[in-house]
């Protein structure tokens, strides 16, 4: 049915936001959403051809008639052949877009927060084998290799080098500001007292409050 392809790729893309890691590339769902849109355009220009045949022949049969445009009420199931395949075009390209943004915003994630995806997806892999050889029984000391298929990475070769152009990106942005740490977390502190670093002599400073600080 059509769009069903397109939901596992968004049930991917859910599940991609709630791992520590890069899952791999789904390439071959995305593969098979690409080759239902081109075919959903290919019946939609098939439609559209049969009905300028048509308008076409019954323009010579009627010489000197004004030209007429389709109607969907005179004919609604070619109308609703044409909104089916159209809306579910628009779909799965959404999908689509979904499913890649989310992992662009992965990789953008892992560049702020100083993780090499290749290095930490390695790591997880290593964990995963040793847990596994220890249901197994096997000693920890005996732990079975890796295989050459564990190695692969997860992202695609247009992922990796937008991994590489927007660590670069990130690491000339952070270099205008060398005293201050961009990376650090964003929620604020939870305790009533805190200590403040600060990074330049501002001087006398008074709140909103009138509460007045000495630097």
């Amino acid at each position: 049915m059509y769009g069903d392809l397109g939901t596992k790729l968004v049930q991917h893309a859910k599940r991609t936001q709630s791992l520590a890691y890069l899952p791999p590339y789904q390439r071959e769902i995305v593969q098979a959403v690409t080759r239902e849109v081109r075919d959903l355009d290919r019946d939609v220009a098939r439609i559209l051809e049969q009905l300028e045949q048509a308008r076409i022949a019954a323009e010579g049969e009627e010489e000197g008639a004004p030209q007429s445009s389709f109607n969907p009420a005179d004919d609604p199931v070619t109308a609703c052949a044409l909104l089916v395949n159209h809306l579910s075009m628009r779909r799965n390209k959404r999908c689509l877009l979904t499913y890649h943004r989310i992992r662009a915003e992965k990789i953008e994630e892992m560049c702020w927060n100083g993780i090499d995806p290749l290095e930490h997806q390695l790591r997880q892999r290593e964990i995963e084998n040793e847990n596994n050889n220890e249901d197994h029984g096997m000693p920890r000391g005996d732990k079975q290799p890796l295989s050459n298929s564990h190695y692969n990475s997860s992202l695609t070769p247009v992922e990796e080098e937008y991994f590489r152009q927007y660590n670069e990106m990130l690491m000339a942005y952070k270099g205008h500001w060398t005293d201050i740490d961009l990376t650090g977390r964003l929620e604020p502190p939870k305790e009533l007292y805190i200590d403040v670093r600060v990074l330049k002599d501002a001087g006398e400073i008074q709140t909103e409050y009138g509460v007045t600080f000495n630097d």
